[in-house]
């Protein structure tokens, strides 16, 4: 099975294949733009491995949550893509490939949704089966709101943490460890959607879709002045 995987939700862009089970990846960390990036990637990465986009059997992506545009990106290239080729398209969680990706078996995963407002979700993570449990599920929430974990030695990852940090452990001091510098990849991305796609699973191209969960791009004046900010 070859699959490529797609992932530009956060500053962090990256995209890999799936070749029956090694994975390869190209990444960039660019806190703006970057769209310019990922098809030539995507063609160096198959030119690499000698193949033509016609031998991919599935492309999935990271549709969130987390910006809009890089969710919009991933969403369009993929779509494109399996459009052309006529394959299956696979949305994946982007916090559950922060999750899975970042070494921890009980993790908390927290992304800056801006707004001083986060993007979180609770997880239980078997790394060498590739399977992610939903313990909470993704929330866009301020983080002096944020959920009381029910979970004992959790990690906190995801750059949620960079603005926020100070919030959330006070919010859930019995974090076992907070890494802010981790970032969803397409590698994990492809890793959980592999056994989807073995099991059959996928979408027409227009029928996948981002996945927001808050449909607010900016704060108005009123609500930044309510926060404290500035007009």
């Amino acid at each position: 099975m070859r699959l490529l995987g797609i992932e530009t939700a956060t500053g962090h862009l990256s995209v890999a294949l799936w070749l029956d089970g090694e994975i390869v990846e190209r990444s960039e960390h660019l806190a703006n733009g970057g769209s310019e990036r990922l098809l030539p990637w995507i063609g160096g990465l198959l030119a690499d491995a000698g193949m033509h986009s016609a031998q991919l059997d599935g492309i999935a992506f990271g549709a969130g949550p987390g910006g809009f545009t890089g969710l919009r990106l991933a969403c369009c290239v993929a779509q494109g893509i399996a459009w052309a080729l006529d394959r299956p398209v696979l949305p994946v969680s982007t916090l559950e490939a922060l999750a899975l990706g970042c070494g921890h078996e009980r993790v908390w995963a927290c992304l800056d949704a801006r707004m001083e407002e986060i993007y979180c979700a609770t997880y239980r993570v078997e790394r060498e089966k590739a399977a992610v449990t939903q313990l909470d599920p993704p929330m866009c929430v301020r983080p002096a709101a944020a959920p009381i974990l029910q979970l004992e030695g959790a990690w906190g990852v995801g750059d949620g943490f960079r603005p926020h940090g100070d919030a959330l452990r006070r919010r859930n001091p019995s974090l076992a460890g907070v890494d802010p510098d981790l970032y969803p990849t397409a590698t994990a991305v492809l890793r959980l959607a592999a056994s989807r796609f073995a099991a059959g699973e996928g979408f027409a191209a227009p029928a996948a879709q981002p996945m927001y969960v808050r449909d607010k791009v900016a704060l108005t004046t009123a609500e930044r002045l309510a926060r404290g900010g500035v007009k």
